[in-house]
């Protein structure tokens, strides 16, 4: 049926219009008076400009309906194109009494087609979907009927988001070319417009879940909640999840998640698992949640596994940890939780047997394991398949925008003066360059009096040469938006107390400054528009020192202008310090997604800064309350140089120099 409101092509209309506006048309072709020969011509023409008309108008019919339902998507609404149907999927017959159940699973690859990263133009050993491809079909040549799962963070990070206005993302694409059965939602897949998102949700050719995001107007889910299976004749139940913060880090941008409520995932995960009864033999975790909860919430992947002894075996991600344990159950049980680390290092497999016994499937053996990619060969075809996506993403990484006149960092490990950084990151430890172009871009677009920053990455640095897209996205790893609020000088105080709380307290004998393990290196902000100390000595919450704007101490009771990236803007809106009435600026709403602080850097190094950038630094901040010269200080910084004394990271890798290196403890 034709909607009214379609609007016609203009040329439907000309074609039209030419022919009807022939002189005696309806005469010469419907009463005769001409030779036959032309009657028959201008028959033929009408029947042309019909078909073609109506062939115009269906074209439009049919984009219209595309638009309104994705539009309907947009709005929270359900459309049939997001399928809440329970289908089975079937692998393999039944029949035996034994079955091996094996499932291969990646997770948080952030736009790792190719085993590449463009922020840096290198190749990476251990990445990418095309070397996991190659694990995943050796799996399927060991058990055919394997259930591969992806958990989510997939369309964003290393130039994804050069191909977000193809009907079907490459990253999606990727999984089905893969075959994959499931797709779980993490929380870059909310980086975009949620059209972008329901679009490759309707593409994708598997089942997509989370038990814990629903439409808010009706309360139905807005995908899967969990998928069922049936290999060889076993029933499995997936039950998928995903972090409830969204609303949180996406604050500054509200259309991502319009329509949408995210539900604790503890309390989501026993309410689907308590529906179920009776419908599985074998329940899998299937979580893009790290293994504890953050932000105050409830269910990390160790307190599920907990709480829910039901589940078998959980696949975690978020976390980017790699790791393979059991975690023990409030009754005695003992559940597997796994997770593959980040961007393809490793396929995460889990084995699961089962016997028959009395008509009813027992788990007889749990097993689970990491298979690096490290030293696997990508699968050649997939990449053959993909090369526009490998070319196009070069090509743009590779984009001249200026001229880097020196180094701006010249040690990126303080202690060992190298670029990769295995001690302690300068950046993190002294006022640099770096963090200063960032900040000063900020202040320029916000026109704000304090700006506010973070080290995406340890060893982010600009080099001496040409000045390329790819150096953009190393020092600025994330795709964020800029904000400027309006701020007290109280609340600008306390996030700058919450930011400083990301160091250990310094100790007698201390010979290295270190980090607080549980704070993520991008919770840590360096500001610019003030001049303060961090004093280390001090408990958190009562460090910074000497805070003045304009050589005078900031006024708790003055507003004043402060710019953010939006994901900071959710951070300090949870934290109470501001609402989203205070914000008098924001990029995204002014410029779309050119306002994005990437595209914000390019355009103030072509414009402002005429193409040219010098590394400049005033040293507004710096740390104090511990002794730069503690006796035999040079001795124990030589063996850490040497390899002689390590310097620990955190549990999971992420987060470097997170124990101070103490002469006393040494001793």
């Amino acid at each position: 049926m034709i909607n009214s409101s379609v609007e016609i092509y203009p040329r439907c209309l000309s074609w039209l219009y030419v022919v009807l506006q022939r002189q005696d048309f309806s005469k010469k072709v419907f009463m005769g008076g001409e030779p036959m020969k032309k009657r028959l011509t201008f028959i033929l023409i009408s029947v042309f400009v019909i078909f073609s008309f109506t062939s115009c108008l269906e074209t439009r019919v049919k984009e219209s309906g595309i638009r309104s339902k994705r539009e309907m998507l947009a709005t929270g609404k359900q459309s049939d194109e997001v399928k809440l149907t329970h289908a089975v999927i079937r692998k393999g017959e039944a029949g035996k009494d034994n079955v091996t159940l094996t499932f291969g699973v990646t997770g948080d690859v952030h736009g790792r087609l190719y085993p590449f990263e463009y922020a840096v133009c290198e190749e990476v050993p251990g990445a990418g979907f095309s070397k996991t491809f190659t694990l995943a079909q050796e799996l399927k040549k060991e058990n055919p009927n394997t259930i591969l799962i992806d958990v989510g963070d997939t369309v964003q990070d290393n130039n994804a988001e050069l191909f977000n206005d193809l009907e079907t993302h490459p990253m999606i694409q990727a999984l089905n070319y893969m075959n994959y059965d499931i797709w779980v939602l993490g929380n870059h897949e909310f980086n975009f417009e949620k059209e972008f998102l329901a679009r490759n949700i309707r593409n994708f050719n598997g089942a997509v879940l989370s038990a814990n995001i629903k439409n808010e107007k009706d309360k139905s889910f807005f995908v899967l909640p969990y998928q069922l299976l049936e290999v060889e004749g076993v029933r499995i139940a997936v039950v998928g999840l995903i972090p409830p913060h969204i609303p949180m880090w996406e604050s500054s941008s509200p259309s991502h998640f319009k329509g949408l409520t995210f539900e604790e995932p503890l309390d989501a995960a026993r309410r689907t698992v308590d529906s179920l009864k009776g419908q599985y033999d074998v329940l899998v975790g299937a979580f893009h949640l790290g293994r504890n909860a953050e932000y105050g919430s409830t269910g990390g992947v160790i307190e599920i596994a907990k709480q829910i002894p039901e589940f078998d075996i959980i696949f975690g991600g978020h976390e980017h940890a790699r790791y393979a344990s059991i975690v023990d159950g409030a009754d005695g049980d003992k559940t597997w939780i796994i997770e593959p680390g980040a961007y393809g290092w490793a396929l995460a497999v889990g084995e699961i047997k089962v016997k028959k016994e009395k008509d009813k499937w027992k788990v007889v053996s749990v097993k689970a394991e990491n298979r690096e990619t490290k030293n696997v060969l990508p699968n050649k075809p997939m990449e053959e398949e993909f090369k526009f996506v490998h070319q196009t993403s070069l090509s743009d990484a590779n984009t001249v925008i200026g001229n880097i006149t020196e180094d701006f960092i010249k040690r990126v490990d303080y202690i060992t003066g190298e670029d990769k950084v295995t001690t302690m990151p300068t950046i993190q430890l002294e006022d640099t360059a770096l963090i200063d172009l960032i900040n000063t871009v900020q202040l320029y677009y916000t026109k704000a009096d304090v700006s506010s920053a973070a080290a995406f990455r340890s060893d982010m640095n600009l080099k001496a040469g040409l000045f390329k897209k790819k150096d953009v996205a190393f020092i600025y790893k994330y795709a964020n938006t800029l904000m400027g609020v309006n701020i007290t000088g109280e609340n600008l105080l306390k996030y700058m107390e919450w930011s400083a709380s990301y160091y250990n307290t310094t100790k007698k004998g201390d010979v290295t400054i270190s980090f607080d393990p549980k704070i993520r290196s991008y919770n840590y902000d360096m500001f610019e528009g003030l001049t303060y100390d961090i004093d280390i000595s001090q408990a958190p919450e009562n460090r910074i020192k000497n805070a003045r704007i304009k050589g005078k101490p900031i006024d708790p009771k003055k507003t004043y202008k402060l710019a953010v990236n939006n994901y900071r803007f959710g951070t300090l809106t949870k934290l109470g310090l501001i609402s989203e009435k205070d914000v008098y600026y924001d990029s995204y709403m002014k410029m779309q997604d050119a306002g994005r602080i990437r595209d914000l850097i390019v355009k103030y190094v072509k414009e402002v800064s005429k193409g040219v950038i010098k590394p400049v630094t005033n040293n507004n901040w710096k740390i104090i309350g511990f002794d730069p010269d503690v006796k035999g200080k040079e001795e124990i910084l030589n063996k850490i140089r040497s390899g002689e004394i390590k310097i620990p990271k955190s549990e999971d890798g992420r987060t470097p120099n997170v124990k101070s290196i103490n002469i006393y403890e040494l001793k």
